[in-house]
């Protein structure tokens, strides 16, 4: 009977692997959990919608957040939505690949959200919106399992199902920069001084461009700080299982076999890499804008 292990974190950005303390031989005891949190302060509305007095309520009525917010943190929602399905189907699509069918008898090799959010409700519906709804940020997590039987006998094939999540976090990031370009040029768009949410924008503020630009904007800071955190090679983060490829077969093997070892004590590497990725990820995503904006003329 396989053996169902839930992910044991709860508020990181993160695609970490969850596995069963017991043998690495055991078929389908591990899956892989993609652990997402935005700060809603760090993708906030434009300045104005920020500034505007809301209605004086009686206490119990208060809303935490503006319906401004509210808007914006539904948009962010959708993105992580997508952003998340995308992520945990690449991993599902290149295990299959690899010859692990885990995933794939999961309904899991799918662009359709519904499959994953059957897996994990909680994680992807629930806990999401509560967070939006209460004004502590965008905060989720979902899941593809894998063989770690298959893990253990094909290591390198492994390491490239590591791989897989981040590069679909960048490739959408890619699309949203190209789109957002081809917006420049045509003059729908006008460039803005990036923040985490607002990459372009519109001259006008109300239209369904710069709903557009706002979206695209989202997907393209959000997708980069996904991909960016999960690459971090520590365990249990997906840049680690990366490591074994640009190991031996052997190598990659160890790798996997220490991961396991490390079981719940991962959560200390989850840690690290957190506070690591605090220091240098304003300066990677201050390179991505630029590189963004490379070549266009300010007018």
């Amino acid at each position: 009977m396989p053996l169902k292990v839930e992910p044991s974190f709860s508020v990181t950005v993160a695609c970490c692997p969850a596995v069963d303390a017991g043998p690495l031989a055991q078929p389908h005891s591990a899956q892989t959990a993609t652990i997402v949190i935005s700060i809603l302060k760090s993708f906030a509305p434009p300045a104005k919608s920020l500034t505007q007095t809301a209605p004086k309520r009686s206490g119990i009525l208060r809303l935490p957040v503006t319906p401004d917010q509210l808007a914006f943190g539904f948009l962010q929602y959708v993105v992580f939505l997508l952003s998340t399905t995308c992520h945990e189907a690449s991993h599902a699509l290149v295990a299959k690949w690899g010859g692990d069918t885990t995933a794939l008898e999961g309904g899991q090799v799918s662009l359709n959200p519904l499959p994953h959010i059957k897996r994990e409700p909680f994680g992807m519906v629930i806990l999401p919106l509560l967070g939006i709804a209460f004004g502590g940020g965008l905060i989720g997590y979902a899941s593809a399992p894998y063989n770690p039987l298959w893990a253990q006998q094909h290591p390198k094939r492994a390491a490239w199902m590591s791989l897989a999540g981040p590069a679909a976090n960048f490739s959408l990031a890619l699309i949203a920069a190209i789109t957002m370009r081809i917006g420049l040029a045509a003059g729908l768009f006008i460039p803005l001084y990036p923040s985490q949410g607002h990459i372009v924008g519109t001259i006008n503020e109300a239209g369904a461009a710069d709903g557009i630009a706002t979206v695209l904007s989202i997907f393209f800071s959000l997708n980069i700080l996904l991909g960016c955190f999960n690459l971090i090679p520590f365990p249990p983060l997906d840049g680690y299982g990366v490591l074994g490829l640009f190991t031996t077969e052997g190598g990659a093997l160890r790798l996997q076999e220490l991961r396991v070892k490390m079981g719940a004590f991962s959560i200390l590497g989850l840690l690290i890499a957190w506070q690591l990725f605090g220091r240098f990820y304003p300066q990677f995503f201050d390179m991505a804008t630029r590189m963004f904006y490379v070549g266009y003329r300010f007018s």
